[in-house]
C-alpha cells in the first residue's frame, strides 16, 4: 500500500497491526516474529504475554498502550494518534495485540485512524483467544456430535453490559464463547436459562488461556459463577459454554499448576440422552 497523504518530511512509515495470539509465544506467527525483530517501535497491549514480550530485541522501543475494563493507561483516541504519529515520523510501527487485531481487538477503529491520515498498514491475524484457550483446555469448539456452530461474544460492551439477543443465541446449538466472560458471569447464566437453555449445559471458565499458570473451572452453567470465584479477577478469562465443554475431561493435554482432575459432570445427564433438557449443544449423532 502506498501513502495517500505522504508527511512533509517524506513518506511515512508503516503501520503492522500484529496478533500476538492467546499467550504461548510459540503461537506467534513466523511474520509476527519476523516483525517484531525488524520494527522501530512496539506498541503492545496488556494481554500480551510475557514470553511474547521476550522476543522483541532489545533496540527496539516498546510503549505499554495497556488496558482493562475501565483502567486504561493510554485512551483509544490517544492510542490512534500516536499510531498515526510515529509512521508519519517515518517509524516501522507494530502495533501488537493479544489474540487477533480484529477478534475484539479494535482493530478495526485504529485503521480508520490510518487510512484517514493516509499511513500504510498490514494485517497480520492472530490466534485469537477463542480457538487457543480452548484447544489448550482439550474443548473442540466443534464436534459433529455436538456442535456445528460457534459464537463469538462478549459479555461487555464499551458502555456496559453486552445487550445480546440471548434468547437467538440459546436457540443456536452453538457452542458460545465468551470473551471477558467473568463479568456478569452470573447474569449471563440467567439470561440463557431464561430463554431455555438448560441451566446443566456443561461449561468452562480458563483462565491464563496457553500460559503454565493456566487454570481451568468447568461446571454446569447455572454453577459457572460459582466456581469461577476462584479465579483472579485482573487476568483474561474466556467462557465455553456447550455440549463440547463436557469433552474437556477425556481430550485435556495441557496440564499446568491450576490444572483439575474432577469431572463436574459425572452426573450431569448428556444432552444425547432421554433425560436431558434441551441445551446449547444437542447431540445429533
Amino acid at each position: 500500500m502506498t501513502s495517500r497523504h505522504p508527511s512533509p518530511g517524506g513518506s511515512p512509515g508503516r503501520v503492522y497491526l500484529v496478533g500476538a495470539g492467546p499467550g504461548d509465544p510459540d503461537l506467534l506467527t513466523v511474520k509476527a516474529v519476523r516483525l517484531l525483530e525488524t520494527a522501530d517501535v512496539v506498541i503492545h497491549d496488556r494481554l500480551v504475554g510475557p514470553g511474547v514480550l521476550a522476543r522483541i530485541p532489545a533496540h527496539v522501543e516498546r510503549v505499554f498502550a495497556g488496558k482493562r475494563r475501565a483502567h486504561h493507561h493510554v485512551r483509544q483516541p490517544s492510542l490512534n494518534e500516536l499510531l498515526v504519529e510515529r509512521a508519519q515520523a517515518g517509524a516501522t510501527v507494530v502495533r501488537l495485540k493479544g489474540g487477533d487485531p480484529f477478534v475484539f481487538g479494535r482493530g478495526g477503529e485504529e485503521l480508520d485512524a490510518l487510512l484517514a491520515a493516509g499511513i500504510p498498514f498490514e494485517i497480520v491475524p492472530g490466534v485469537t483467544a477463542a480457538l487457543g484457550c480452548a484447544a489448550y483446555a482439550g474443548i473442540p469448539l466443534t464436534h459433529r456430535d455436538h456442535a456445528h456452530a460457534v459464537v463469538f461474544a462478549t459479555s461487555q460492551a464499551h458502555d456496559g453490559p453486552a445487550a445480546h439477543d440471548w434468547a437467538a443465541l440459546a436457540r443456536a446449538q452453538a457452542t458460545l464463547c465468551l470473551y471477558m466472560g467473568r463479568e456478569g458471569l452470573e447474569a449471563v447464566a440467567s439470561a440463557l436459562t431464561e430463554a431455555g437453555l438448560s441451566p446443566l449445559t456443561p461449561a468452562a471458565a480458563i483462565e491464563n488461556g496457553t500460559m503454565p499458570q493456566m487454570r481451568v473451572v468447568r461446571a454446569p452453567l447455572a454453577r459457572l459463577h460459582e466456581e469461577a470465584k476462584v479465579l483472579e479477577a485482573r487476568n483474561p478469562v474466556l467462557v465455553v459454554i456447550g455440549e463440547v465443554a463436557r469433552l474437556a475431561e477425556r481430550f485435556a493435554w495441557f496440564r499446568s499448576a491450576g490444572a483439575s482432575t474432577a469431572d463436574p459432570f459425572a452426573d450431569v445427564p448428556d444432552a444425547g440422552t432421554d433425560d436431558a433438557v434441551p441445551r446449547l449443544n444437542t447431540r445429533t449423532g
